[in-house]
């Protein structure tokens, strides 16, 4: 009899403690269930403001632009490679009325971007309205592998709007070609 006594003495403890324990880890797993919606809400939060950001980022870029050239003094120089052009672009130099304003090497994804129709905006400043002469001056090599290199000036004419200016180099049969668009 005692040891009946005694085993449900321990089954009625167990259940108290298996009652008490769960009494306990509701709240638990109920808090953590509310943990885990505030993070998901923080989350989404956070993205927003990430959003938000970059929007206003985005935007302040475009209001430095405009305070920093103007409409009436813009000039933006653009380089593109002629279409099928074997040779590999070095580098480009640009002068704007015999001052340089724009000199860049090109790195491999750079030349490839060019090669297959890309267009790189290479410098944008302000200058005045009127005449002006652009000197653009290129250096490559040919696809048998001779070095190579091209200078040309040409004149262009600036208005009240932006002037946008396309430099199209070539390299074809070994002759360095040069031509401006938009001038």
């Amino acid at each position: 009899m005692a040891a009946i006594v005694g085993a449900s003495r321990r089954a009625r403890t167990g259940a108290a403690l298996a009652t008490l324990v769960s009494l306990f880890a509701a709240p638990a797993v109920l808090a953590g269930d509310d943990a885990k919606r505030e993070m998901r809400g923080l989350d989404e939060q956070v993205q927003e403001v990430k959003s938000e950001v970059l929007s206003i980022a985005t935007e302040l870029d475009r209001l430095e632009e405009r305070l920093l050239y103007p409409s009436n003094t813009q000039v933006a120089v653009f380089v593109s490679l002629a279409s099928r052009e074997p040779f590999r672009l070095d580098s480009v130099q640009i002068q704007i009325d015999g001052e340089p304003v724009a000199r860049h090497v090109y790195s491999f994804k750079e030349l490839e971007a060019l090669q297959k129709g890309g267009v790189q905006r290479i410098y944008t400043g302000n200058v005045a309205t009127g005449e002006h002469q652009i000197e653009v001056s290129f250096a490559g090599v040919t696809a048998s592998g001779a070095d190579f290199s091209g200078s040309q000036s040409f004149g262009f004419s600036k208005g009240a709007p932006p002037k946008l200016l396309e430099v199209s180099l070539g390299g074809a049969s070994g002759e360095a070609s040069i031509q401006l668009g938009g001038g």
